[in-house]
């Protein structure tokens, strides 16, 4: 039984790493380790709060561990503190850690140097995929999700809020990928087959999140005063 952690953003690949992981009955996913800029405690480049991606793993039933890092922070520190994350997981058993890399070679092999040398074994349960397959098997599934984050120099900003839905991928201009998997936008899913509920939130006013255009998430107002 492989007991494994997900690095995890919220987002569609992110979900579609876990789906996919959960049809493997030799898998056992026990963890989700998300980074948070801080001091916003906002997910790093997609701009979702932490509060929203707590309700998240807790209607996925997964427990998270959170890890936090300075905007702009150099990848030793990086380093350091996912070490300083993992430790105790792997103190208790865990032994993989999976992503959602789908064709970015150097970001898997950077990813899989630096798991290795801290002593888990990577997983890569979408790579090399269809950008296309994906985003028609995750929309196959079930799951919503919402674009939380554009580059404004490949997407344009009003789609900001919308549904990440077939609609939105047969509007996308050819040379962004369909997953957005070279960074065009992001997202955050909230609902889904492996949601025991979906989790309410609330769009805001968009802002600037370091090189893309975000749009402010948060809880709904029931599920703030729940989870204070």
């Amino acid at each position: 039984m492989k007991n494994v952690a997900v690095l995890w953003s919220g987002g569609k690949d992110a979900m579609q790493t876990l789906h996919t992981l959960r049809q493997d009955a030799s898998v056992q996913v026990t963890a989700l380790v998300a980074t948070f800029w801080t001091p916003e405690l906002v997910i790093t480049m997609h701009g979702t709060p932490a509060a929203l991606i707590a309700a998240q793993a807790e209607a996925l039933g997964v427990p998270l561990h959170r890890m936090t890092q300075p905007r702009g922070a150099s990848n030793a520190v990086y380093e350091a503190r996912l070490q300083k994350t993992l430790a105790p997981l792997i103190d208790v058993g865990v032994t993989h850690v999976a992503a959602g890399d789908l064709h970015l070679a150097d970001v898997r092999d950077y990813r899989a140097g630096l798991l290795q040398r801290i002593g888990v074994t990577p997983l890569f349960p979408l790579w090399d995929s269809s950008s296309t397959a994906c985003a028609e098997a995750f929309l196959a599934a079930g799951y919503a999700a919402t674009i939380c984050s554009v580059d404004p120099d490949r997407l344009k900003a009003s789609w900001l809020g919308a549904p990440y839905d077939d609609a939105f991928l047969k509007a996308l201009p050819p040379e962004v990928d369909p997953c957005g998997e070279y960074g065009a936008f992001h997202t955050f899913v909230h609902d889904g087959p492996l949601f025991t509920q979906p989790v309410p939130f609330t769009r805001g006013a968009a802002y600037d999140e370091g090189p893309m255009r975000a749009i402010g998430l948060d809880l709904a107002a029931d599920e703030n005063e729940r989870a204070a």
